[in-house]
């Protein structure tokens, strides 16, 4: 007969024991205190981990939920949720002491090592929600199906999760980038504000993660992971960096790791740059600033002249550019994805030397720092009317002669042939998730497969042509969405 384990015995100086996952005994502080996470929509590896932190602190956390627990702790569930999945564990007969709190009582009692005072913000059976009151909403799973305008009801919101995917694609990790862009199209969509999360219910694209942050907006007017992510020296230079013409975050991060955080550091690094990188960091406040309107329409004006004098020296209002051939063949290359996101167009990245004209009504305006991963980024910019969101501090190399009439304006000329004139059209006019979504929609709903310069049947195994942006999206079986609304 092997004998049983002889029970440990602890001191009244530490009092009880909890056991981590391992089954290794920690010592508890506060023996009166006896929590169980609650898994629903917590998720187990949440859980393992919050509980395995909770220990580290000297708190007794329960894997089983008893009758000695005295706080039971949830995340994205309501009141009545909890009761429910108490009476299945007691049989109908809940508890009346233990006390139902949101995880922001785990989370503040974490940061501050010992159990907090129970607020009324803390406690889910005080969160009473009048739902004849709240607005609920509906809106379709792809964004290329929705009407989005620059009428956004959810700034607060919507500028959270766009500054965590921004975050996360300037770290290389596009799928969680993607994510909270989703969820950020879906809230910019919405007709009204959100004031509840039970507004929320049954809303496609929102994952754990981007309800986390929103529910920490609604409650706390702030998210505690966003403000850390705005904080942090590494998102700072990311941000400074990548906003270079011609510098993507592969490069930022490499100079980062040289220890080069800011535009002067560069300057005094000796560091290589090659002919785009020289001409974005010499005109890096320029560039930085949003293109007005008026501005771009005096530089569709600038280029057309051109194009019709094709006089001797009409480009010298380039400082900057480089072209390429269009390498597209649809005969030869066909209907698969292209190899990056960029399509194969003849074009010509330029920076302009854009004369200022009072007489034209542009306004030079300052401020947001943009992530220009994509060429096609610019028409969001163009037509921002919230030139504050995502305002970043401006960095000033040289002070430009005050007799300067110029500034400089990044300009991208793409020439498409006529039969792909539509899709070219389509492909730059719109916001990157639209245009991601666009292509899913396509490829996962109707078999097809868009690109910017054609749209092929898969099923047909034939090319759909098309002279306008009306026919490709009648071919995709969507209803026609106009540029203005387009800002997923």
């Amino acid at each position: 007969m092997v004998p049983l384990k002889r029970r440990k015995v602890v001191s009244s100086d530490t009092g009880s024991t909890g056991s981590d996952c391992s089954g290794d005994q920690a010592p508890t502080k506060f023996p009166q205190v006896v929590l169980f996470l609650l898994e629903r929509k917590m998720g187990a590896s949440r859980r393992a981990f919050l509980s395995q932190l909770g220990r580290t602190k000297g708190f007794h956390l329960q894997e089983l939920f008893s009758e000695s627990v005295t706080h039971v702790i949830s995340e994205n569930n309501s009141a009545d949720e909890v009761r429910t999945w108490l009476d299945s564990q007691t049989r109908g007969e809940s508890p009346t002491a233990v006390h139902l709190l949101d995880i922001s009582w785990y989370t503040e009692s974490m940061r501050a090592g010992r159990p907090v005072e129970i607020l009324d913000r803390h406690k889910l059976q005080e969160q009473q929600i009048n739902e004849a009151e709240v607005v609920l909403f509906s809106v379709p799973s792809y964004a290329c199906q929705r009407r989005t305008t620059l009428d956004n009801h959810n700034v607060t919101l919507t500028d959270a999760l766009s500054l965590l995917a921004e975050n996360a694609e300037l770290s290389d990790e596009d799928g969680r980038g993607v994510a909270f862009r989703r969820a950020a199209a879906v809230l910019k969509a919405l007709p009204a504000p959100v004031t509840a999360m039970s507004q929320l219910t049954g809303l496609p694209c929102l994952g754990d993660h981007s309800l986390r942050v929103i529910k920490d907006i609604l409650e706390n007017e702030a998210s505690d992971e966003v403000e850390s992510t705005k904080q942090s020296d590494r998102f700072k230079a990311l941000k400074v960096l990548t906003g270079i013409f011609g510098v993507g975050s592969k490069t930022a991060d490499r100079w980062i790791r040289d220890g080069i955080h800011n535009l002067h550091q560069l300057q005094e690094s000796g560091a290589t740059l090659n002919r785009a990188q020289q001409a974005g960091l010499e005109h890096y406040n320029d560039l930085n600033q949003q293109v007005t309107k008026a501005e771009a329409d005096a530089i569709t004006e600038i280029v057309q002249e051109a194009v019709v004098s094709v006089l001797p020296g009409a480009q010298g209002f380039l400082l900057y550019q480089k072209t390429t051939r269009n390498s597209y063949l649809e005969v030869k290359d066909g209907p698969g994805r292209p190899s990056s996101n960029m399509d194969r167009f003849e074009r010509c990245l330029s920076i302009f030397k854009l004369a200022k004209k009072e007489e034209r009504g542009i306004k030079v305006t300052v401020n947001t720092v943009k992530t220009r991963d994509s060429v096609r980024d610019h028409t969001q910019s163009e037509t921002d009317q919230n030139p504050q969101s995502h305002s970043y501090e401006r960095y000033e190399l040289t002070n430009p002669p005050a007799h300067r009439q110029w500034r400089a304006v990044r300009v991208d000329l793409v020439v498409s042939p006529i039969s792909q004139f539509a899709f070219a059209l389509l492909g730059w006019t719109g916001s990157k998730l639209f245009e991601r979504e666009l292509r899913r929609w396509a490829g996962h709903e109707k078999a097809m497969s868009l690109s910017s310069h054609a749209l092929y049947d898969n099923k047909q195994s034939r090319y759909l042509r098309a002279a306008s942006e009306e026919e490709i999206f009648a071919h995709l079986g969507l209803e026609y969405i106009p540029p203005s609304e387009r800002n997923a």
